[in-house]
């Protein structure tokens, strides 16, 4: 069966994956772009936007890690727009005509819509399901590839919490945030289900990743 991965997902020191009063204007709230700043160093981040250059090393071998193999994405609300985009009936999400994720992505919403089929391969589909019901959906359309769960926090833990996580990296990121969504409230005794590696790289990061172990 395909797996479900996260990817690249930043968190600070007490554990916070975005900041507090997202806007259009502020896509992460107070934190800025504080959180992403080692990502759009990296290589493979130039890449994806046609450009040269970028740093290499761990932090653009595990950012690298994001694309293989997958064939379907799974993403909440706050993701996909600011508060209140589902008012929007001409909102398309941040990404512009082309997305980068060139694959079915289900957008889970209270307030579904039609889909929306997007340049490059991807096409928003919008769900009011169960992270069970939704990934039953994402692996339909993954043909047998893995299927992202491309956050935010509150949709990553709610996956974490039914067990249904085959591999998380998450990259802490050495800033204190104090306000946000915490990923892991909740989540208590979460590394007795996997397997834990833990990188630290010069840019002051520390890379953890989740393997679920077969204990």
């Amino acid at each position: 069966m395909s797996q479900v991965r996260v990817h690249n997902l930043s968190i600070s020191l007490d554990g916070f994956a975005t900041g507090e009063g997202q806007s259009l204007a502020a896509p992460f709230g107070h934190a800025g772009e504080r959180l992403h700043g080692w990502y759009v160093e990296t290589r493979f981040f130039h890449e994806m936007g046609n450009q040269t250059g970028g740093s290499g090393g761990a932090d653009n071998a595990f950012a690298a890690r994001h694309n293989p193999g997958i064939g379907a994405e799974i993403m909440g609300a706050g993701k996909f727009g600011p508060p209140g985009w589902q008012d929007d009936p001409d909102w398309k999400g941040w990404w512009g005509p082309n997305p980068p994720f060139h694959t079915p992505v289900f957008v889970l919403t209270h307030r579904p819509r039609p889909s929306i089929e997007m340049e490059g391969g991807t096409t928003f589909h919008f769900l009011d399901a169960s992270p069970s019901e939704a990934l039953e959906r994402a692996r339909e359309a993954a043909n047998g590839q893995d299927v992202r769960l491309g956050g935010g926090p509150t949709v990553v833990r709610d996956f974490l919490a039914e067990g249904l996580v085959d591999h998380l990296h998450v990259a802490q990121v050495p800033i204190v945030l104090g306000r946000g969504v915490r990923l892991w409230d909740g989540l208590e005794s979460l590394e007795q289900s996997y397997d834990i590696e833990a990188v630290s790289t010069p840019s002051g990061v520390t890379h953890l990743t989740f393997t679920a172990n077969t204990r």
